[in-house]
């Protein structure tokens, strides 16, 4: 393996093919990587469990408060496109690790912000510093691992994001309840950081991708080779903008992800009045479903190296589905089966379509998972919205309408543009 003059900096192998299946390196890739998601997620919603706290100890309303979630949201869909230019200059390793350790930094000062501008502006910036895993990881490990297993890698690293928005939840809101809200997030920012430790300990260095620095030379003029790597960029996000395959895939995350967060955002209402009259307490302990998500995702990348993407997306989608239509019933335990399913069809589905993207691009793939985090979080932002309008006007019936609709318009498009294509 060759090296060049930057130290750390290793050059693609000739014939690489990725980390075989069992090896040191595979197992240290994907306990990194599952680290990182954990790194990531448990700090970006670790406040969700905690807003009416805030709301009361800054003083704003609870609509305003819940601005602390759209803020990180908001920077992380923000920051997933210049995190991959960044990527592509100091490599996938270099550029995750600063991402996460800058993530971390600010975890552990916003509960500190003695202001709500102070706090809104910390969660935005840590936003944008968090986006550096989602936009990475995904290009990272199709780069990495045998192209047959980085399905499997895939469901992995979405397994440990669904288990860092789990913990990020669980931890915060106990601990607000013996202490205060500021006290919460921080020891959940500090878990993060032992995470974040974890991923820089544990992650091989990367041997699939060789970094394509730009340095401006100081009083000359821009040259065709300074102006060929801006262009590169436009013809990479062009290529990823223009495949109907991988529009599809970004379609995934935006519809899905849009779901699944309007489901959590309203389900709370559903379970505190009639006819199940839950108090908070156990209302809280229906963000453990997220457990489901966790087997799912990492079930969806065995099943898929068998049946193929195809099919266990399809299968995830129905999954989602059924499961959104039980919790209609007015028997608690049906719903909170309808729960379980619908987390591990979505968990599931996010694992095949964003592993799926990052093997389906051609060129510039640490651009085409920018774009799939993108689609992810911009849905997120818009249908966590206008799920709360649907439910207004018609109840959860009009909610779970919207859930299963915006589901049934991913199957279609899979069905439609992702079919499997013929060998040769």
């Amino acid at each position: 393996m060759k090296t060049i003059a930057n130290p750390g900096r290793v050059v693609a192998s000739a014939g690489w093919s990725g980390h075989s299946h069992g090896s040191s390196d595979y197992r240290k890739l994907l306990a990194g990587l599952f680290f990182a998601g954990i790194a990531t997620f448990a700090q970006l919603y670790s406040p969700q469990a905690v807003l009416a706290q805030i709301a009361d100890d800054v003083g704003v309303s609870a609509a305003d408060a819940a601005l602390v979630i759209s803020a990180s949201t908001l920077g992380l869909a923000v920051g997933v496109i210049p995190w991959s230019i960044m990527a592509d200059r100091l490599g996938r390793v270099r550029a995750m690790s600063i991402a996460v350790i800058a993530a971390t930094v600010f975890g552990l000062l916003v509960p500190f912000a003695p202001t709500f501008s102070l706090l809104l502006t910390g969660r935005l910036v840590e936003g944008l510093m968090l986006g550096g895993v989602p936009a990475i990881a995904i290009a990272y490990l199709s780069e990495e691992i045998e192209p047959r297993h980085a399905a499997r890698a895939a469901g992995t690293y979405v397994a440990g994001t669904s288990i860092g928005g789990l913990l990020g939840r669980l931890v915060a809101g106990p601990i607000t309840e013996l202490a205060n809200w500021r006290v919460g997030v921080l020891t959940v920012g500090a878990l993060c950081a032992v995470a974040a430790v974890l991923f820089i300990t544990l992650i091989p260095a990367p041997r699939g991708f060789v970094p394509r620095p730009f340095v401006p030379r100081v009083g000359h003029k821009r040259g065709a080779h300074e102006l060929g790597t801006d262009l590169s960029l436009v013809m990479l996000l062009r290529a990823n903008l223009t495949s109907p395959r991988l529009l599809a895939l970004y379609a995934q995350g935006f519809l899905l992800m849009g779901g699944f967060v309007a489901l959590y955002n309203y389900l709370g209402f559903r379970l505190a009045h009639d006819p199940f009259n839950l108090p908070q307490a156990l209302i809280s302990l229906v963000f453990v479903a997220y457990v489901a998500g966790t087997w799912s995702s990492a079930q969806a990348g065995i099943l898929t190296a068998r049946f193929g993407r195809w099919s266990v997306l399809l299968s995830s989608l129905a999954c989602m589905t059924a499961g959104v239509l039980l919790t209609l019933s007015t028997v608690l335990a049906i719903v909170l089966l309808g729960v379980l399913l619908a987390t591990a069809g979505f968990f599931a589905a996010h694992a095949v379509a964003s592993g799926w993207t990052g093997a389906e691009a051609q060129v510039g793939r640490a651009q085409a998972s920018s774009l799939y985090n993108l689609s992810h979080h911009t849905g997120s932002s818009l249908f966590g919205w206008l799920g709360g309008v649907f439910f207004v006007q018609w109840g959860w019936v009009g909610m779970v309408g919207m859930v299963a609709g915006l589901a049934v318009v991913a199957a279609a498009l899979t069905v439609a543009l992702l079919q499997p294509r013929r060998a040769g």
